[in-house]
């Protein structure tokens, strides 16, 4: 099947560039379980390159029973073979293997191995294990996705030293049309169209930014260079546009679209143009201003960004060049979309240009970053971002842990923050007895207390008030370490989303910890 129809819906999202990235990606899936297949069956169903499941264990009936990708017959065989076997059959774009080996035995004797991976999943692995395969990744700089469902439980880590993002897709971004400060080609364009002099089919057919630019301009000619700043002011702004409608011989005629479009538009389309709070926090970070021959693209084509802010852009980003879809006729809303896309054009070659003497000056090849990436870069400037989040080391060490930050979330006792904290404690139990808490039917009673001491002693290590529900303790000693494959679905799937979020790096992946609580279908995200 052609890949632009079977990959159409996707590729709306995050175009051919995005597609590539993804097909190019090598993803690594650590340990067999509910959640870790679910969310490789949502990445091999879009289409990533290459997966490769480790595992050591053998399918047992407790994983048939909530596994849809192992089945009975496979009972006594290689788990990771098994999965292997069925994922594959979800997308033959998609290649796979997989090694039939204990995770940590691998960890240790050969830690190399995971350097060659774009992004890492481990699913249920045990705190030792974890923390040793985290300390690997972040010295490589490879994200880890932690993800697991326990009972009716879901948790997520992403652990990453830094990732960029060019196409961040905000969901209400305004569109820049410049009109506080036009550019010379759409000033003369605007000034070349005398409204008294057109034709009522014309009139109502005007784009509406030329309808807010030419009343914007005497606006100020009215009011000393000033913008409508208030909402008084902008009421009186567009009654003024308001009365720009066409008038016959009669009087005024009908309301026209474009006028009223230029209406609802005005509280957005004259905002004033600025440097968003984010890039300037970019302009000031040390990735920016410590440039070597090691830096990445991202950060040298957001030095050359501020050079051209400082200088050509006047305080400007370059020009985004897209315009609404708005109510025009299609010649001239042609005409004026290639203006904007001109200078967009023009301001990115003056980013190129500067990207090239940067890249000189840090002993790169001058033109090692296409152009392609860098009108990419332009077009999406207003909107970049960078993510780094804490390592698993530092949320684990009782004297760097994020107190604060739980002791206000535990001042409601229904906070998620109490469920992260349950995890946290069983993977205590765990250590402690080499088994989850009510995991033997006869056991779950006698585990509660055990369980309860695990929690009050994490939360002494934190200097906490120990204050968590007797009731959660109760429910994850029911769960005796299940994984319910509707928890394990759900997970899945969004697991799946950030993974593509960091293979893609477009849209923005969650800070750092996730948390979703399937008794009441809510969730949380904090910062741990």
């Amino acid at each position: 099947m052609d890949k632009e129809k079977k990959y159409d819906r996707q590729l709306r999202l995050w175009g051919d560039h995005g597609q590539a990235a993804l097909e190019a990606s090598r993803v690594c899936l650590v340990n067999v379980t509910a959640t870790g297949t679910e969310t490789l069956k949502n990445l091999i169903l879009p289409g990533i390159g290459w997966f490769t499941i480790i595992d050591g264990g053998k399918v047992t009936g407790e994983d048939v029973g909530n596994n849809f990708f192992l089945e009975r017959d496979s009972i006594g065989k290689s788990r990771a073979e098994m999965a292997t076997e069925c994922l594959l059959e979800l997308n033959s774009d998609v290649r796979g293997d997989f090694i039939d080996e204990n995770p940590e035995h691998l960890l240790e004797a050969n830690p190399e191995f995971f350097r060659s991976f774009s992004c890492v999943i481990a699913a249920q692995m045990p705190e030792r294990t974890l923390l040793g395969l985290a300390s690997v990744l972040w010295d490589y700089g490879i994200p880890l996705l932690v993800c697991r469902s326990y009972g009716l439980i879901g948790y997520m880590r992403v652990v990453v030293k830094e990732h960029t993002v060019i196409e961040s897709h905000p969901d209400n971004a305004h569109s820049d049309l410049r009109l506080d400060r036009p550019f010379p080609a759409l000033a003369a364009y605007v000034d070349a169209i005398d409204m008294d002099s057109l034709s009522k089919k014309d009139h109502s057919h005007t784009p509406f930014p030329v309808i807010l630019l030419k009343h914007l301009i005497q606006w100020r000619k009215e009011h000393e260079g000033d913008m409508p700043k208030n909402y008084k002011e902008k009421g009186v702004f567009k009654e003024m546009v308001r009365k720009g409608m066409w008038e016959n011989e009669e009087g005024p005629g009908e309301p026209e679209e474009n006028f009223e479009e230029a209406i609802r538009h005005t509280n957005t389309a004259l905002v004033p143009t600025r440097i968003p709070s984010e890039i300037q926090t970019l302009f000031e970070d040390d990735g920016c201003k410590n440039l070597n021959a090691e830096s990445s693209d991202f950060f040298v084509m957001t030095k050359a960004l501020k050079e051209f802010a400082e200088n050509e852009g006047k305080g400007a980003l370059p020009l985004r060049g897209a315009i609404p879809d708005m109510f025009a006729d299609s010649e001239r809303y042609i005409q004026l979309q290639n203006i904007y896309r001109d200078q967009a054009k023009q301001d990115a070659s003056v980013v190129a240009s500067r990207v090239s003497q940067i890249l000189s000056s840090i002993g790169r090849p001058s033109h090692c970053i296409p152009e392609e990436a860098i009108r990419l870069f332009c077009r999406n400037a207003a909107f970049l971002r960078v993510v780094r989040t804490r390592s698993l080391e530092e949320e684990y060490n009782p004297e760097k842990a994020c107190v604060n930050e739980m002791g206000v979330q535990l001042e409601n006792p229904d906070s998620e923050i109490a469920l992260y904290i349950m995890l946290r404690a069983v993977d205590k139990f765990q250590q402690q007895y080499g088994r989850y808490p009510g995991y033997y039917d006869d056991q779950v009673e006698a585990d509660i207390p055990k369980l309860k001491a695990c929690m009050c002693g994490l939360l002494q290590e934190w200097s906490l008030t120990p204050y968590i529900k007797d009731e959660y303790v109760h429910e994850m000693c029911r769960y005796g370490g299940s994984e319910l494959h509707s928890v394990a679905a759900f997970m899945g799937g969004a697991a799946a989303q950030e993974v593509i979020k960091l293979v893609t790096k477009q849209f923005v992946p969650f800070n750092n910890t996730y948390i979703y609580n399937a008794m009441n279908s809510s969730s949380a995200t904090y910062t741990l």
